[in-house]
């Protein structure tokens, strides 16, 4: 049965039972090239640790099957390693499947360039739901439980609460930290942003755009490629809500960069019409993308 039904299910089920079952299909890399002199062994044992963390670790009471996991990526870029401490990148990224098709979709694509942590060769990695083991394992269950979130968000209108609360919680654990990604109004896309994006009332209004450009959008177009295609293109009319009052606001780059690549290549059977009120759209919300936008008004993704 389609994963949406089941997972609307396991969330009315998680109510009254403590049902489990592991939701990640991570893929985990690390690139410490820029790191010279130094003992690379650990940074395949902290692979290895993130791995096991993010694939054994039960962050929800949803059960999943194993064909049912969400698909992600974390991919480090280590830029600077003393004293067990490392900082540099992290890209998140994340997919779900579009219904009866072999299409995947990209749900986030985000990069993150406040990664900062120490960790120590064969250190283990605690999972703790209500205290801060670890700046690694903080960083770590905040993405997945974003993650979750939007994946739970693309197929149930506002499917996400329980996890975007979750993940509201390492926030306020990790603030009194003091660790770097975490300062309230440090920057517009450190973690608290992110969230932010999501979760505030002026721009929550894109987890609706989440769910009906999936759902309602690339789920409906195996049986209507039109349909599914015009709801989509409603969709967009959201983001630039978004934009007249947080033009600064994450939640537009997590999408340019999770979807407009998408968005070229849906929209090069549509009608000249429906093109051209997306370019118009997209063109004011992205205009240092000019040649990918103006590749939807010309329906070719060439």
């Amino acid at each position: 049965m389609f994963r949406h039904i089941i997972l609307i299910g396991c969330i009315l089920l998680s109510l009254s039972f403590n049902v489990k079952g592991q939701e990640l299909n991570c893929q985990v890399e690390i690139n410490a090239d820029q790191i010279q002199n130094a003992n690379k062994q650990v940074f395949e044992t902290l692979k290895g640790a993130i791995n096991e963390y993010m694939n054994t670790t039960k962050f929800s009471n949803a059960q999943f099957s194993a064909n049912e996991k969400i698909d992600c990526r974390l991919f480090f870029t280590i830029k600077e390693y003393n004293d067990n401490t490392m900082i540099g990148d992290l890209q998140i990224q994340a997919s779900r499947p579009v219904y009866n098709s072999t299409y995947t979709t990209t749900l986030i694509n985000f990069k993150d360039t406040k990664i900062e942590f120490s960790y120590q060769e064969n250190e283990p990695l605690i999972y703790s739901e209500n205290n801060m083991e670890s700046n690694l394992t903080a960083i770590l269950n905040f993405y997945a439980y974003l993650i979750i979130a939007v994946d739970f968000d693309s197929f149930a209108l506002n499917g996400g609460d329980p996890y975007y609360e979750k993940a509201q919680n390492v926030v306020q654990m990790a603030q009194s930290s003091g660790e770097s990604g975490w300062k309230a109004f440090e920057d517009t896309k450190n973690r608290p942003s992110v969230l932010a994006s999501y979760t505030e009332p002026n721009t929550s209004i894109i987890r609706t755009l989440i769910y009906e450009y999936h759902r309602l959008g690339l789920d409906e177009m195996v049986l209507s490629p039109d349909k599914g295609r015009a709801k989509i293109s409603s969709t967009l009319n959201y983001l630039k809500k978004i934009y007249d009052v947080a033009p600064m606001s994450v939640a537009l780059s997590i999408f340019k960069d999770s979807k407009l690549d998408e968005l070229v290549n849906l929209y090069t059977k549509s009608s000249q019409t429906e093109r051209d009120n997306a370019y118009e759209i997209l063109s004011t919300l992205y205009p240092t993308e000019n040649d990918r936008v103006t590749k939807i008004k010309n329906g070719t993704n060439k």
